[in-house]
């Protein structure tokens, strides 16, 4: 029977081991320690059942659930290893013969993506373009590769000099970055990137991210229905999509490159590694909620625990081999278990043992930090460069990037908590009639109406947004246009003046005009 925790496996110059997950924490009896720099590899079948190792001499399997010896083969120079999803074979990279059971015949495929997941198996591969074509992906089911209607789908662009293909876990769909290495434009050294989305039953199109800049990361939610993108120059936005690739939640922009969904989907990092600090925002993305704001500085690796509660990082090397180490969070905040190598020592390698889906049932999601016998530690707050001819200076509260909150954290005019769009139109209709009824009044009673302040917004003003249609708002313009000039005559009849018919006619009109623009910008 499977341990009630994942293991976690260790590789680096103190040897391989394996240690008990949360929340013991303390070296593993299952996998006796293999000591030594010779081991290079290792990995666990899909279940997480057998593992598999080379010391620099053969290439051992055991049981995980019972510590048996399952096999040994003298393959010393195996550098990769993978088990098939059946566990009954075990692949290792050196050559070897298979007959060919089938061919895909399309010239010039430059990459192609297995889809994951149980048959029937899907394949994208991708075509670059040449003197004047486009570049291309196409879809298809295996072993369906001939005929004119054997894809699936195609989608075709330009500025592709390079493609990332990323299947959905239910094998539906496909997300693809398309790259260049060069930006024409130069905008950026990054280059160029697009996002663009296939499905295997032919709908495609091209993800528009509102934010001009490089893409860091895309990943799929592992229920397949939505995808989260980071993107755009720091500080960058972050936004999930639905399959209609229309967006379904702003996270505002922050110091983040990467984006993590947790085993059930129900969580998401959002976090900033490499040349960032290793700020981190934990989300519920169920009620689009801030769980946690904790950092991991120097992080070269992270990993979400098969339980879908705890959160591994890393600094390994030869990324950095300074600093080495591992750290075990709940996705609260909290540090549960901390490992530093010693500075003599290097990490090579940390990782979780794998489960098959089902076997940790999602669990009801907390906002209060778990207690931890861990000192936290508060990350150090680096200040930013001044030159020396600024430093005896008053710091300015200047800011380079502008910066913007998430889209459920934006205020609200008047109103503290976000509007929904019944709530917001509902309350344009009810102003709107206030403003009617007030008006009346003051037409059957000049002397109750307020005296105007001084270069204030005339009271027939009911809003200044814009609808997002431009004939709309072309209409709402001229109405507005029309309602000032009403607005001029009735002062210029309080000062005394005599007006002309079609000016009289005109102020008629004021009642019909105003309902006119209330029922354009409620978008009756």
């Amino acid at each position: 029977m499977a341990p009630s925790t994942p293991l976690l496996t260790v590789r680096g110059s103190e040897g391989l081991y394996m240690v008990n997950g949360p929340p013991h924490f303390t070296e593993s009896t299952l996998f006796p320690r293999e000591s030594g720099k010779n081991c290079k590899v290792y990995t666990f079948s899909k279940d997480g059942t057998l593992f598999a190792w080379g010391n620099g001499e053969k290439i051992n399997i055991i049981n995980v659930t019972n510590k048996g010896l399952r096999h040994s083969f003298d393959l010393p120079k195996a550098v990769c290893l993978e088990f098939s999803p059946k566990n009954t074979v075990l692949a290792t990279w050196q050559p070897y013969t298979n007959t060919i059971a089938n061919k895909l015949h399309l010239q010039k495929i430059n990459d192609f993506v297995l889809s994951p997941g149980p048959h029937p198996y899907k394949v994208a591969v991708y075509v670059p373009g040449s003197k004047g074509a486009p570049s291309f992906v196409r879809l298809y089911q295996y072993p369906n590769f001939d005929g004119p209607h054997a894809a699936l789908a195609n989608k075709s662009f330009f500025k592709a000099d390079k493609v990332t293909m990323l299947w959905n876990k239910k094998a539906t769909a496909v997300l693809v970055i398309a790259s260049t290495d060069v930006d024409k434009t130069g905008a950026s050294y990054y280059g160029e990137q697009t996002l663009h989305y296939i499905a295997v039953n032919g709908e495609s199109a091209v993800v528009q991210l509102p934010k001009n800049g490089p893409i860091y990361d895309v990943v799929w939610n592992s229920s397949s229905t939505e995808f989260c993108a980071v993107y755009g120059f720091m500080p960058a936005k972050a936004t999930i999509f639905n399959l209609k690739c229309d967006p379904v939640f702003d996270f505002g922009t922050g110091p983040r490159n990467a984006a993590y969904y947790s085993p059930h989907g129900h969580i998401l990092v959002l976090a900033g590694f490499g040349n960032l600090r290793g700020q981190m925002e934990v989300w519920d993305v169920k009620n689009y909620k801030l769980i946690s704001k904790p950092v991991a500085s120097d992080s070269t690796y992270f990993a979400w625990c098969p339980d879908g509660e705890h959160i591994l990082t890393a600094t390994c090397a030869p990324r950095l081999r300074v600093n080495n180490g591992y750290k075990i969070w709940h996705y609260t905040g909290s540090v549960l278990h901390k490992h530093d190598v010693p500075s003599n020592a290097e990490l090579w390698q940390v990782s979780w043992q794998p489960f098959l889906d089902g076997i940790f049932p999602a669990k009801t999601i907390t906002y209060q930090a778990v207690p931890s016998d861990v000192p936290s530690e508060e990350p150090k707050v680096a200040t930013a460069y001044r030159p020396p001819a600024l430093r005896n200076k008053p710091i300015t509260n200047s800011k380079l990037h502008e910066e913007e909150p998430p889209q459920n954290m934006k205020p609200q005019a008047g109103n503290d908590k976000p509007l929904s769009k019944t709530a917001l139109k509902n309350q344009r209709k009810h102003e709107a009639k206030k403003a009617a009824k007030q008006e009346a009044r003051n037409e059957k009673n000049p002397d109750l109406a307020p005296t105007p302040a001084p270069q204030s917004t005339p009271r027939n003003t009911i809003s200044q947004s814009t609808s997002g249609d431009p004939e709309v708002d072309k209409k709402i313009k001229n109405l507005k246009k029309k309602l000032k000039a009403i607005e001029q005559l009735k002062e210029q009849a309080a000062a005394g003046k005599q007006l002309e018919k079609n000016q009289l006619e005109k102020i008629q009109k004021e009642k019909a005009l105003l309902q006119e623009l209330e029922d354009l910008e409620l978008g009756i």
